[in-house]
Parts: structure tokens; C-alpha cells; sequence
């Protein structure tokens, strides 16, 4: 049954409306995505001031870079391969590329529709601007509900199983022993809020990501006279014309396209979660940085991942492969030696690390839409939390996978209904970014401007 309905909506339903609204956004808004490339750079440069409480911009970009980098670029890819051909991983690309001006809107309309609490920081997300933005609450709802149910719980446990195999594969580690020593690192960290996963996102996400990135540059410097026909390669498998599965270009666009959103989450409204925590000048500020995000993530990260399998020998067209994490360790150690297969493990625990904080902080976001106050519901959220990571190490997780894809690929669905909603609102932002910056001054939110809509102007006093 599971099977059944993700084949509907990832393979009818998603695919229409990812790639609409993509489109939609890219459009509208001149290829936003293309035309503040550059600019991603500047914004981000200046991302890393911010007063005492408050989440700098550039910590709000590595803890969504914790989420997004992590076991999509890895694992999803390889499935992505596997089951779809080197094509999928075109239609990643694709789905990246779109993907960076839904998250731009996304991102900054969660800026926009931020709430200040009493302590001064802020919260946010598409269950707020489906709130104030779109008024309807009942959207927000059920929204905050798949999203408790998707990451809060579903991704913890699997992020769990993917190391806990990982280091046993590798290391012979028990996955209890590592399931374990997870959560007592973590209960560390998720108690301490969304500052303490900031400032420890800030430490690992970078580090993580750029070691990932020299040993994927080793490789393609090793075989640096075969990335062009194997980028052709992908090319042509993404329209059929070098077809080695089943599926051709069916399969490949429908993998492309899931793993691609589960890898960059964008327009599933995730990301906008701790996005509006930031504090910026300028909603659309968040909205270049959380772009760039994507950019990171598909374009270069999954990119990586796809040229260390197919350049390897590891993986044969229309034979049975190795799947999954298997296949990426197995690639790498082909191109570097056995140490491959270890560097994957230990980049996965890291990777899988970051990715639980930023799951957990999804779910508790998710939580403080229905109450604020409420520790003691906090502190039970939390120890569910730890217990699902010990069980996730211990686990076959196909069928948690399943449902989990089936919860975000709806998640992904109520966001979508909700940013088409407001287009014009989101359409508005952007011109008054494009307004500020053509008259020679940085961009500032005047609260004033948007007092028909349904915004805390205390969020944008500072």
C-alpha cells in the first residue's frame, strides 16, 4: 500500500507540481536564481553578525546545510543511481536548479511572517505564513502535524539506521553501542535549544562538508580526463538515449526527482523553519542565503557523490549492484583504497549528527505552533526523540522509509498549496529588494510598507 500511494504521488503528483511551481518562481521572478548568484556570495559574507540570543544568518544556513547535506548526497544518490540510471541524477540537478528560487520565496516569506517571542528571538515557518499569509489555520495544522511526524520521528530513526550500519560495516561496532553513544551526545545539544544546535551546526556542517568535498576532488582529479564524457553520459541518460534500466526516462525523472527533494528539501518547507530564526535586514537576505543552500547541496554536493560512483568500476549499467551507502563506499575505496570505505563512515556519523539536530529542531518548531509554554511537553518530545534514535540503530527500516516518503511527499504538497497561494505576496518582497538595491542602498524591511498584511512589526523594529 505504501508502495502504491508514493508511486501516485512521486511519480504523478510531485514531479507536476515541484516542477510547476519551480517554474512558476523561476519566471516571475526573472531567474532569480541566476541573476543573484553572485550576490549570494556578498549576502553571506555579511551573515555572520547578529546580537546576543539571536541566530546569525549564516548559522541558520549550516544548520539547514546539516539537513540538506547529509545522507541524500550519499546514500540518495547511489539509490538514485541504482534504480533510475546515471539520468536521475540530471533530473536532481533540475530539480536543484528550480528548487533555488522556490526556496528563495519560501525562505523569505518565512522571514516575513516571523514571530517575536518574549525572550526576543524568533520563530517561523510555513505553519506560521500559512497562518497570517494564507489564514488558514486549519493548513497550518496539518501541515505541523506531517512535519512532527516526518522529521521529528521518521528521519531521526533512519538518519540512526544509516550510521549505526555504516560504523558496523566498516568498524564492527554493535549499531546498539552506536545508537547509544548518539543519543547521549545529542541529549547534550537538543536541550539546549536552537542557539546550542546553531553554534555546534556552525563547528561540524562546515568541517563535514568540506573534507567531503576535497576527497570527492581527489577523485575527479585522478580521472580528470573522463568527467566530461561521464557528465554526457548523465545527459543523455536523463532523455533515454543511453537507457540501462527498465524504467528509461520514467524512472529516471521519478528518482530524480524524489531523491532530489529529499536531498534539497526545497519547497517541502522545512528549510523555512529555521530560516525565519535569523536575524537579517531583509527577509529576501535569508531567501539568497537558503538558495545558495540548494546550489551547495545538489549542484556541487550530489554532483560529487554521482562522478565518485561513475567514475568508478564499482557500478555496472543493468547489473546487480551494490545499493545505497554500499555502493558510495564501495566507488570511493575503488578510486583512494580501503581508507574510502571508512572516510564514508565517519562522514556519515557526522553528516547523520547534524542531520538528527536538524530534524529535532523541525519537530520542535512543529510543537511551539501548538504551544509555546508547555516545557514539560518539550522534554517528553525530546526523550521520544532519543529513545526513536536507540531503536532507528537497531532497526530494518524499509517500511519507517516508506512512510516517511509518503509524510513528506504531503508535507511538501501543503507547502506547495501554500506559496502558490501567495504569489503575489512573494512577488511583492522581491520587488521591494529589487527597488532598494537598484537605488544604491542595502536592503531593509520597513515594517510600514506590509501593515495590510498580517506581520509582527516587532520582529522588524531592530
Amino acid at each position: 500500500m505504501l508502495a502504491t500511494l508514493n508511486d501516485l504521488l512521486w511519480g504523478q503528483v510531485l514531479i507536476v507540481a515541484l516542477i510547476g511551481v519551480g517554474l512558476l518562481y523561476s519566471i516571475a521572478s526573472r531567474g532569480l536564481q541566476f541573476r543573484y548568484f553572485g550576490r549570494m556570495f556578498g549576502v553571506l559574507r555579511g551573515g555572520f553578525k547578529h546580537q546576543p540570543g539571536h541566530v546569525s544568518s549564516f548559522q541558520a544556513l549550516v544548520v539547514s546545510l546539516a539537513g540538506r547535506v547529509g545522507s541524500g548526497n550519499i546514500a540518495g544518490v547511489a539509490v538514485a543511481i541504482t534504480l533510475g540510471g546515471p539520468g536521475a541524477v540530471f533530473w536532481m540537478w533540475v530539480i536543484g536548479l528550480m528548487g533555488m528560487a522556490t526556496s528563495f520565496f519560501e525562505c523569505s516569506l518565512a522571514q516575513l511572517f516571523k514571530r517575536r517571542k518574549t525572550d526576543g528571538s524568533y520563530r517561523g515557518g510555513p505553519a506560521y505564513y500559512l497562518v497570517y499569509g494564507v489564514r488558514q489555520r486549519w493548513l497550518a495544522v496539518i501541515y505541523s502535524i506531517l512535519l512532527l511526524i516526518t522529521f521529528g520521528f521518521g528521519f531521526n530513526a533512519l538518519q540512526s539506521y544509516v550510521v549505526a550500519t555504516s560504523v558496523e560495516a566498516s568498524f564492527g561496532v554493535p549499531t546498539w553501542i552506536t545508537g547509544l553513544v548518539m543519543v547521549t551526545l545529542l541529549a547534550g545539544v537538543i536541550f539546549g535549544g536552537i542557539q546550542r544546535i546553531a553554534v555546534v551546526s556552525e563547528i561540524v556542517v562546515p568541517f563535514m562538508a568540506l573534507s567531503y568535498l576535497v576527497a570527492a576532488l581527489v577523485v575527479l582529479a585522478l580521472n580528470f580526463s573522463q568527467i566530461p564524457a561521464t557528465l554526457w553520459h548523465i545527459v543523455q541518460s536523463a532523455f533515454g538515449f543511453s537507457s540501462v534500466v527498465g524504467g528509461g526516462l520514467g524512472l529516471a525523472l521519478m528518482q530524480g526527482v524524489q531523491r532530489g527533494l529529499f536531498s534539497n528539501e526545497a519547497g517541502l518547507g522545512s528549510a523555512p523553519n529555521v530560516a525565519a530564526v535569523a536575524q537579517v535586514p531583509h527577509p529576501a537576505n535569508q531567501g539568497i542565503v537558503q538558495s545558495f543552500s540548494v546550489f551547495i547541496d545538489t549542484v556541487v554536493m550530489c554532483t560529487c557523490t554521482a562522478l565518485i560512483i561513475l567514475l568508478s568500476d564499482i557500478y555496472q549499467p543493468g547489473a546487480e549492484n551494490v545499493a545505497g551507502v554500499a555502493l558510495t563506499q564501495s566507488a570511493l575505496a575503488s578510486h583512494v583504497g580501503e581508507w574510502g570505505t571508512n572516510f564514508v563512515a565517519i562522514a556519515l556519523v557526522l553528516f547523520g549528527f547534524s542531520s538528527v539536530l536538524y530534524n529535532y529542531y523541525l519537530g520542535e518548531n512543529s510543537l511551539n505552533f501548538f504551544s509555546s509554554e508547555n516545557q514539560w511537553l518539550f522534554n517528553v518530545f525530546r526523550c521520544m526523540v532519543l529513545g526513536l534514535i536507540l531503536w532507528g540503530s537497531m532497526q530494518d527500516l524499509a517500511t519507517v522509509f516508506g512512510f516517511a516518503d509518503l509524510t513528506m511527499g504531503l508535507l511538501g504538497l501543503v507547502n506547495l498549496v501554500g506559496l502558490v497561494w501567495m504569489f503575489r505576496i512573494g512577488m511583492r518582497l522581491l520587488r521591494d529588494y529589487d527597488r532598494q538595491l537598484a537605488t544604491g542602498i542595502e536592503p531593509r524591511l520597513n515594517p510600514d510598507d506590509y501593515i495590510d498584511l498580517n506581520i509582527d512589526p516587532s520582529a522588524w523594529r531592530d
